[in-house]
């Protein structure tokens, strides 16, 4: 392992951080930045498991709520429907991406899809997020069960890299009665058994194959996630509550313009 090895697994780890929680794309914006930069890894899984940073980040702010859920779940009717809730919408996730696991990884993560799927989505995020939405939902523990189920749905076209998983979550948990502030925090609810599973079942299929190089660099990346991810979960329902998702719209657009001008001056 190199300095320039380490030095781009720890950008490369801020960028995972940076960018899992909000509805931009971690895996579209480190693909893009690995493509340029000529970082590769084996079978693209430092991709998939420095997001153990990004969950364990996850988990220790939500830790005390997790508390309550599961100290609950014995005698309160209300919280055993919400962990119902998480694992009805993980369900679609778990099937589809068991069953699309190879095709996913060996056709749609190229940088040309992730740059449209950057632009596409950012503009479907400005107009949802400029639309006057009849709000039914403010709370994401009290959804309809039916919801968690289209939510889980909707977030099956983030395995689509550039997407976006909280970006489907969020913006389909709106467009169903949603407030933006629930909706961004379902998409955390959410995200915890279904990055959990996918850093499983990838580590699971690719570990023979992992050197301890490879294993360092991981350990970098996982830091670096850990430590932007905690920046980001504990800032980011404020800052939706007040300013909506316009900013991240234009950011995608931005993004996936200057990434598609990349592509085709350097290749």
């Amino acid at each position: 392992m190199t300095f320039t090895d380490a030095l781009e697994a720890l950008v490369l780890g801020l960028i995972e951080g940076l960018t899992e929680f909000i509805p931009v794309s971690s895996t579209g914006h480190l693909l893009l930045v690995g493509h340029f930069i000529g970082f590769e890894s084996n079978g693209k899984t430092f991709e998939v498991l420095i997001q153990l940073g990004a969950i364990l980040a996850i988990l220790s702010v939500y830790f005390s709520k997790l508390l309550t859920v599961a100290r609950g779940l014995p005698t309160d009717p209300g919280m055993r429907r919400f962990v119902l809730g998480v694992l009805i919408g993980f369900l679609p996730a778990a099937i589809i991406g068991a069953i699309l696991h190879g095709f996913i990884k060996e056709v749609l993560f190229d940088p040309t899809i992730v740059c449209i799927s950057l632009i596409l989505g950012g503009i479907v995020l400005l107009a949802v997020d400029g639309l006057a939405l009849k709000v039914e939902h403010r709370d994401a523990m009290h959804y309809p069960l039916p919801m968690y189920l289209k939510i889980g749905i909707c977030q099956c076209l983030a395995m689509i890299p550039g997407v976006s998983r909280s970006g489907a979550t969020i913006v389909s948990a709106m467009l169903m009665g949603a407030d933006k502030r629930s909706a961004a925090e379902f998409s955390f609810f959410l995200a915890m058994p279904t990055m959990a599973g996918a850093f499983a079942y990838d580590l699971l299929k690719n570990y023979k194959n992992l050197s301890f190089n490879d294993g360092a660099l991981i350990v970098i990346g996982f830091v670096s996630a850990f430590v932007a991810g905690l920046f980001v979960v504990r800032s980011l329902l404020n800052f939706v509550s007040r300013h909506g998702f316009a900013l991240f719209g234009w950011w995608r657009i931005v993004i996936g313009a200057a990434g598609l001008a990349g592509i085709l001056v350097y290749g």
